[in-house]
């Protein structure tokens, strides 16, 4: 499937500041905000869930590419199931714009044992306007797991479409 490239923000039908097509939907949920992310492997799923809980964040209409950006190496760490590394990762973001006002704009994510590293870039918080607060990552209904050649996860959803494999998939709540 083929999806258009707009400037506006549409479920999954979004652009990302570098022109790419990305695989990511706000997804319904019963108080809170979600995101359904596909991604080819573990990098490009996190790069997703991660741009993706960004744009919910945005005020619509901003140029980012007007501003100023910044470039730096972001790390987390967590023995143990991958699952919890990722909501660290997500919480590590939310933290640096609210604590540091660095508000991330892209990522190039590497997931190794007990740890994530990024290349990010990044703009100040106060130079962006936001439209919602996410007060955190919850693990209701968390996943991020591959998916098999031969495995559909199906959507409940029908702004959401659904996804074959290969590949890897998440669904992440935000409590807002």
């Amino acid at each position: 499937m083929l999806w258009p490239t707009v400037s506006t923000k549409l479920h999954g039908v979004c652009k990302s500041l570098r022109g790419d097509i990305l695989s990511h939907w706000v997804r319904p949920t019963t108080a809170d905000v979600g995101i359904r992310a596909f991604g080819r492997n573990q990098g490009d799923l996190l790069r997703e869930l991660t741009v993706g809980m960004q744009s919910i964040l945005l005020e619509e209409g901003q140029d980012l590419n007007a501003l100023t950006r910044n470039v730096a190496r972001w790390e987390v760490s967590h023995e143990g199931e991958t699952d919890l590394l990722v909501v660290k990762w997500l919480d590590e973001i939310l933290f640096r714009s609210e604590v540091h006002d660095e508000f991330l704009i892209d990522c190039q994510p590497m997931i190794r044992e007990g740890m994530i590293e990024a290349q990010v870039s990044y703009v100040a918080k106060s130079d962006v306007s936001l439209e919602v607060e996410i007060k955190a990552v919850t693990t209701h209904e968390f996943a991020f797991r591959e998916v098999s050649a031969e495995e559909t996860i199906h959507s409940q959803w029908p702004e959401i479409p659904s996804f074959n494999g290969p590949g890897w998939f998440a669904d992440v709540v935000f409590d807002i």
